[in-house]
């Protein structure tokens, strides 16, 4: 009898998951996607990759924790908020879900507003339930099926009290503090509240009742804060994405009733000199290390490295007070001015925190090398550590480089030549494992008396990648030893660039002189040889800008796909649990796996895994967010007094609307609309990266340099608007008119103002 041949499941595609959730409506859960497809275990990984590509791109949107939405198939009908109108004075509507809006803007069918018999005229600021229909132009468009009540959309802004006497009413005006938003709300009188001019304020949209046209009208809710407060940009950014501040009464209680470690249960590791390096006014150290050359003669030339990380765990137990507040905000947020801890100060400054000359519980590595920088075997221990100093990068750098101080005098032939010399091997190791070595410098911002005093270029030290080296070594040791123990663990990963953003990185090569063959495997290595060949390019900037946004965003996750930015099989957080929840699981789940306690993973938190994974990504990305809106509110402010003046800087996005340019002096980012590049017609070259010109070929490429001049500075939300000086690229040596026939056209001087939306770049 023949045998019958094997069966295949079919591949998954993009096309499938999104027609897979067109066939639900438009909306649908994770499981519901995986049965419809009809896919079994082994391609749950690959279903929550493109999932998670589709939504990085705006294919899909979030409506809960695990659902789903197609940007593009809607549900027939749902919740509506009414929160905009167009120039046309037309209704413009966004849907509703459990964790906010999702989809596209939708416009109201012509009469809507006006249908509803015996009731007052719909308008801004109401909610309604409504059936969603494709015309035959393709344009989406709502049809209200009843009134629900009034939205709970709110905006922030600052409230601005109208001083001018011949006005007809009191009130003012609210200047939202997001840059997408085109207009104030009015306020009228009887809506001010308890707002006074300058003040920061959460705005409900008033209902409209018989007004089509004209400004929007709004109520003052809530007053979070004065505009004149140092750190207004700061709250800002808190509230605009969600980060929590403060510590509920239980979680202090909980944090002060901690008592300092004992030796009982845990390895005394006083006696070994463990040292932190950390940033120069850090106040939370949760990793220290010590290096020692190895004594067994089967490992000659080979080191000893210990790596004491805080032991957080046994402050914060799973379903207490404190774990339930650092879960909910599952990281600590890093302001230009201020932070936002996860756990409460007098754990993550004090009793967390591996401070000089005092006993922290710790949960340590050591870790032994050979003499080619592989790590041959590792082993955890619970401690008691004892810091035999602090130092900052600066000072364990200039003592290494020949100028050491009264302080690290002392440690430098005991200590920091040791540790220093075991990171030379270590680094060996890493040159040979090839992890993606992008360029991407850090800039800190200066304050004096409150006030942005300037931008800095962050130096980076051979200290700075002598610990981030061990820390990953020790990231890679939590999570082998759990794989060992058959234990489950949320992992730091990182996928492959998707095929979309390879194709268009090998479109783009060309044009830079460079190419990408196709077919070979995708590997760090190889976007590190692009990487050095663009070292001596005049298109450094470029290429680097490129390679950058073709790299996926690392996630968390209780399925490993490995590290691709590091190159590594396997890799989870563990080095730093007072500021991120991820690692407070790790150290749990070696705890329960190495049996060092009774205070380790909990079956629920196991089972937890995946929901918590997803929540913390979801959390680091609006701590991220809220830290990039921070800066560019604080830098926006320190230029707008210098309005009308030129800058130098580089361009660092291209879109059909116009060219987005970060400043070399400040780095700060903003956008040249396309009508400030002259009166030829721009097309949006997006293989090339560039705006080019219609009729003659110049060019706009991505990461040309440029002279603008500062036209608009708006501190209240960040936004800075630029006109480029500098005069265009020449046409690229046989560029044809007809070759632009097909790419996106931007337009000219005749650029309309409702088309200058900023979109969002991913870096």
């Amino acid at each position: 009898m023949p045998k019958r041949p094997p069966t295949f499941p079919e591949p998954l595609t993009r096309e499938r998951v999104l027609e897979a959730i067109r066939k639900s409506g438009g909306k649908a859960q994770k499981r519901d996607i995986a049965h419809e497809l009809g896919i079994g275990p082994e391609q749950k990984k690959e279903l929550r990759h493109i999932l998670r590509e589709l939504e990085e791109e705006g294919a899909l949107g979030r409506t809960g924790r695990k659902s789903y939405a197609d940007a593009n198939a809607l549900p027939e009908s749902g919740v509506m908020d009414i929160v905009d109108r167009d120039p046309d004075g037309e209704l413009l509507a966004r849907m509703r879900g459990p964790e906010g809006y999702f989809g596209p803007m939708i416009r109201l069918a012509p009469g809507e507003a006006r249908r509803m018999k015996g009731e007052a005229a719909i308008g801004v600021g109401d909610r309604v339930l409504a059936r969603i229909a494709r015309e035959e132009s393709g344009e989406f468009v709502a049809r209200v099926v009843k009134r629900l009540g009034q939205s709970a959309h709110r905006i922030l802004g600052v409230y601005r009290a109208n001083k001018d006497p011949r006005a007809k009413f009191g009130g003012g005006r609210v200047e939202p503090a997001d840059r997408k938003a085109r207009y104030p709300l009015l306020i009228e009188q009887q809506h001010v509240g308890e707002a006074e001019d300058g003040d920061l304020v959460f705005v409900e949209l008033a209902p409209e009742r018989g007004r089509a046209h004209g400004p929007k009208r709004g109520i003052v809710k809530e007053v979070i804060g004065r505009e004149s407060d140092p750190r207004a940009a700061s709250i800002l950014a808190m509230h605009t994405h969600g980060i929590s501040e403060g510590f509920s009464p239980d979680e202090e209680a909980q944090a002060k009733a901690a008592q300092k470690p004992t030796l009982k249960g845990r390895t005394d590791l006083r006696d070994v000199p463990l040292i932190t390096i950390d940033p120069e006014d850090a106040r939370d150290h949760d990793d220290a290390v010590y290096a020692a050359p190895d004594t067994d003669e089967k490992n000659k030339g080979g080191w000893r490295v210990w790596v004491a990380i805080a032991d957080v765990a046994a402050y914060v137990q799973p379903g207490s007070p404190l774990d339930r507040g650092a879960w909910r905000r599952s990281n600590s947020t890093y302001f230009p001015d201020r932070v936002a801890p996860m756990l409460p100060e007098s754990l993550s400054a004090d009793l967390c925190s591996l401070r000089e000359s005092e006993e922290r519980a710790c949960l340590a590595v050591e870790m032994i090398f050979n003499r080619d920088g592989q790590k041959i075997r590792h082993k955890f221990v619970r401690g008691l550590m004892r810091s035999a100093a602090k130092l900052s990068y600066e000072q364990a750098q200039a003592a290494i480089d020949g100028k050491p101080n009264d302080k690290t005098g002392p440690l430098l032939e005991t200590i920091l030549k040791p540790l220093w010399a075991a990171y030379a091997c270590v680094w060996a190791g890493r040159q040979k494992r090839q992890p993606l070595e992008i360029d991407a410098p850090e800039h800190k911002i200066i304050f004096k008396d409150g006030k942005v005093a300037g931008v800095k270029r962050r130096e980076r030290f051979d200290a700075h990648k002598l610990i981030e080296e061990f820390m990953i070594q020790a990231n890679v040791c939590a999570a082998e030893t759990l794989e060992q123990k058959n234990r489950p663990q949320i992992y730091r990963v990182h996928d492959r660039p998707s095929d979309e953003k390879i194709a268009s990185l090998s479109d783009f090569l060309p044009t830079v002189e460079m190419s990408w063959t196709k077919g070979q495997n995708v590997t760090a290595a190889r976007f590190n040889r692009i990487l050095h060949l663009a070292e001596t390019s005049p298109n450094k900037d470029i290429i680097n800008e490129v390679v950058l946004r073709t790299q996926s965003q690392a996630v968390y996750s209780p399925d490993n796909i490995g590290h691709f930015g590091l190159n590594l099989a396997r890799y989870s957080h563990f080095t730093s649990p007072i500021r991120r929840y991820a690692d407070v699981t790790i150290h749990r789940a070696l705890i329960r796996a190495l049996k060092l306690g009774d205070d380790g993973a909990t079956d629920k938190e196991e089972a937890r895994y995946v929901e918590t994974a997803e929540h913390i990504s979801e959390m680091e990305r609006k701590s991220m967010a809220a830290e990039r809106d921070a800066t560019a509110r604080y830098i926006s402010a320190f230029l707008a007094d210098r309005v009308g003046n030129t800058f130098e800087g580089r361009v660092t996005g291209v879109t059909r609307f116009g060219l987005f340019i970060r400043l070399d002096e400040t780095q700060a980012d903003g956008l040249a609309p396309i009508s400030t590049l002259g009166n030829e017609r721009w097309v949006h070259d997006e293989a090339a990266h560039a705006l080019v010109g219609e009729q003659t070929g110049q060019r706009f490429p991505l990461g040309m340099r440029v002279e603008v001049r500062l036209d608009e500075a708006t501190p209240i939300s960040g936004g800075l608007l630029f006109s480029v000086l500098s005069d265009p690229l020449e046409a690229i040596p046989g560029w044809r008119k007809s070759r632009m026939s097909r790419q996106g056209r931007g337009g000219g001087g005749g650029f309309r103002d409702r088309d200058t939306k900023r979109g969002k770049r991913r870096r």
